[in-house]
């Protein structure tokens, strides 16, 4: 069995069983605890989940969207990749533009009403559909505002410059590795309130060198532990190797750090079949060679072997 997956399902059992019924701004509903801490060793194999299938293409794709600095939608959608759609589809909706049915709650109301949500999928597609097609609908209403992308490549400084945390902690792995400074924020108190659909979930991430390796550690204020924390275990052990090919070193650790961790409420019997199943072997990662930079990656340089999970569960993202 694989400790790395093992202390995933470890935290999945302790809120189930500790964890306090908590509602949310969602109007979904948790069972929460507030801190958690979470290791994984990444010799041991890449930590993709295996209990249940996690969509490894989708992960690499929205942390190449991250490191490329972009916070517009349309980059994943022409990777198929779906998992910002609703913020952005929210803002649409939400605006004096739109004159189609009422969209009010769609998150909720798409669980509970089949005949809604077939209506909800059909302006879904439609919405993807002017994204992908039309420039200028693109511009106004497939960007999520100064999300991570824009935090971690363009932070805006008080002198009207921009900051790139990713390019100079990059650097400074390279240039000082002893240094305790290797951090990268996606947390601006200005931003938050008025700049951002999502305000940044995984807050804070600092990296660590030993021995050759190097290990990150993230900061995440709140955890969607069946849909969301999945993600990010994996999104940040790549990130981690990324930076290692690039600096010369093996990947390390991977500490996954929880400020609230919770189970949406309509996700607990997903849970529970996950826990039932037998953790499977780790798949590993390849990295194309011939790449350098963290920079220069494209999806297709990216890939894993050796991945044979249980078949998908499937949940609905809370909006």
């Amino acid at each position: 069995m694989s400790r790395s997956e093992q202390t995933y399902l470890d935290l999945c059992r302790y809120v189930l069983e500790n964890g306090e019924k908590k509602e949310d701004r969602t109007g979904t509903g948790t069972i929460s605890i507030f801190g958690h801490q979470m290791r994984f060793d990444l010799s041991e194999g890449f930590p993709l989940l295996t209990t249940k299938r996690v969509p490894f293409r989708l992960i690499a794709s929205e942390l190449l969207w991250f490191i490329k600095g972009d916070t517009n939608i349309r980059y994943l959608l022409q990777h198929n990749n779906n998992i910002w759609n609703e913020w952005a589809f929210k803002k649409w909706v939400e605006s004096d533009e739109y004159q189609g049915p009422d969209m009010t709650n769609f998150g909720l109301r798409a669980q509970q009403d089949p005949s809604f949500s077939v209506i909800y999928e059909e302006q879904m597609e439609q919405f993807k559909k002017r994204i992908l097609e039309e420039d200028e609908f693109a511009r106004k209403y497939g960007e999520l505002g100064n999300v991570y992308g824009k935090q971690w490549r363009a932070w805006q400084a008080s002198n009207g410059s921009t900051i790139d945390q990713l390019q100079d902690v990059i650097h400074t792995i390279k240039s000082n590795p002893t240094s305790r400074r290797l951090l990268v924020t996606a947390w601006n108190p200005e931003d938050v309130p008025t700049n951002m659909a999502l305000p940044p979930c995984h807050s804070l991430f600092q990296f660590y060198v030993q021995q050759g390796k190097l290990s990150c550690q993230l900061y995440q204020r709140s955890g969607d532990i069946f849909l969301g924390i999945p993600f990010n275990i994996a999104s940040y052990a790549l990130l981690t190797h990324l930076i290692a090919h690039e600096c010369g070193l093996e990947a390390g650790e991977f500490i996954h750090t929880l400020g609230d961790a919770h189970i949406y409420l309509n996700h607990v019997e997903q849970v529970q079949v996950q826990l039932s199943r037998e953790p499977r072997q780790l798949p590993r990662l390849q990295l194309n060679q011939d790449i350098r930079s963290v920079f220069d990656f494209e999806l297709e340089d990216i890939s894993i072997e050796g991945y044979h999970p249980h078949p998908t569960l499937k949940g609905v993202v809370a909006v």
